[in-house]
């Protein structure tokens, strides 16, 4: 469908891709921003069910939307010595998009509905809420990781790639280990009966599993994030809720760019549950990483390799892109520019006042040096790979 009053002749231009000097090839370069100047907006969106989710966004740049994941409160994570390295890397080198979960942070805490089902449709409220441009990065971390697989395989169209660090396709129910099953039902009883207790060792229970490698001011941090998130029977339905997860028969339904990292020795969720993920997404990239910390914390090598993986994935195809965009010929880059505007054959031969029948063939020729196949996977790919247009 064209677009009204779209203007004939532009010109469309890649971005310009910079590189660290000595750093891997295709992290690209990018400000340092201190504590101080990162800002985030916090807003609101109900969800189907009528839930108020709270959502914020930070930062600048192509959108990453984090699904949400388990105990996050978005004001008092952004100064945690547990959280705040996260949130600075990302919003370095994105627009980040993330939220508190149904029943937890600055979400209504009465949780209602809790099933992937749900989890899903909070994570498309939220999209929809933040009005990105699509295709989007989405991170999906431990359960969050659910939430995002369900949504890459319900909406293709809007996910250029998908990072996934501590996921999990089983829960911690369907794992058949009935040892591990007994510790997480007492766990969730503990749960309901005393999360709110004034002396912090149930607290603890989760914090160690979390965080085995903390210091002390992450893991008191972490305790009091605990009973500034939720309450008791709340934190127990949701334990509930995570451990009945099976995802594994979406997992070959994935058809995005994945990245799958885990932590050699997570003590919350083991190390071959993402070799799951990332055996059964085809052409997942797995990267495994020295630690014991389902969250890891900045002061451990695991976290700097983390991030090395991350921008190099998001930016691997920065290179290729450029010498894709190289081999157009100028009026094939004037037919992709039209394209992009929504033009059709008829109206892009009357702009550059050449036959219909040679538009199809500069079409056809920037479709084959391109790699996509319709006019749709054009357009996606142009903004998608850093073009823009130039009036």
């Amino acid at each position: 469908m064209e677009r009204p009053g779209a203007e004939c002749y532009r010109i469309i231009v890649p971005v310009a891709y910079n590189f660290r000097a000595g750093h891997e090839a295709n992290v690209p370069v990018t400000g340092m921003m201190s504590p101080m100047q990162l800002r985030q907006h916090v807003r609101y969106v109900k969800a189907s069910d009528g839930a108020r989710l709270a959502w914020a966004v930070s930062g600048s740049g192509a959108p990453l939307v984090k699904a949400a994941n388990w105990l996050t409160h978005l004001e008092y994570e952004w100064e945690s010595p547990v959280w705040r390295h996260w949130i600075e890397f990302f919003s370095r080198h994105s627009q980040l998009i993330r939220y508190d979960e149904r029943g937890c942070g600055m979400s209504d805490w009465q949780g209602g509905n809790l099933s992937l089902a749900q989890w899903t449709s909070d994570l498309e409220a939220v999209i929809e809420a933040a009005q990105p441009e699509f295709p989007l990065t989405l991170l999906g971390i431990s359960q969050g990781a659910a939430a995002c697989i369900q949504y890459a395989v319900l909406h293709p169209e809007r996910v250029a790639r998908m990072i996934l660090y501590g996921g999990y396709a089983h829960g911690a129910l369907k794992r058949g280990n009935p040892h591990a099953a007994a510790m997480y039902h007492a766990m969730i009883e503990l749960a309901r009966v005393a999360w709110s207790e004034n002396n912090p060792t149930f607290r603890q229970v989760f914090t160690s599993r979390f965080l085995p490698g903390g210091t002390p001011e992450q893991l008191e941090w972490f305790n009091d994030l605990c009973i500034k998130s939720t309450v008791g029977e709340v934190a127990a339905r949701l334990f509930e809720a995570r451990a009945a997860l099976d995802i594994a028969e979406l997992l070959p339904l994935v058809r995005v760019p994945t990245l799958v990292v885990h932590a050699r020795d997570d003590q919350v969720v083991q190390l071959s549950e993402g070799h799951l993920l990332a055996s059964g997404i085809a052409g997942a990239e797995f990267v495994e990483l020295d630690s014991r910390n389902h969250i890891l914390l900045e002061h451990e090598p695991a976290w700097r390799r983390f991030c090395d993986a991350v921008l190099s994935f998001i930016n691997a195809d920065a290179t290729t892109d450029a010498d894709l965009f190289a081999a157009l010929s100028g009026r094939e880059r004037e037919v992709l520019a039209l394209i992009a505007d929504g033009l059709s054959n008829a109206r892009i031969a009357e702009c550059l006042q050449i036959g219909e029948k040679t538009v199809r063939n500069h079409t056809s020729n920037l479709f084959d040096k391109l790699g996509v196949r319709s006019r749709a996977q054009a357009i996606v790919f142009a903004r998608e790979h850093g073009f823009r247009h130039r009036g």
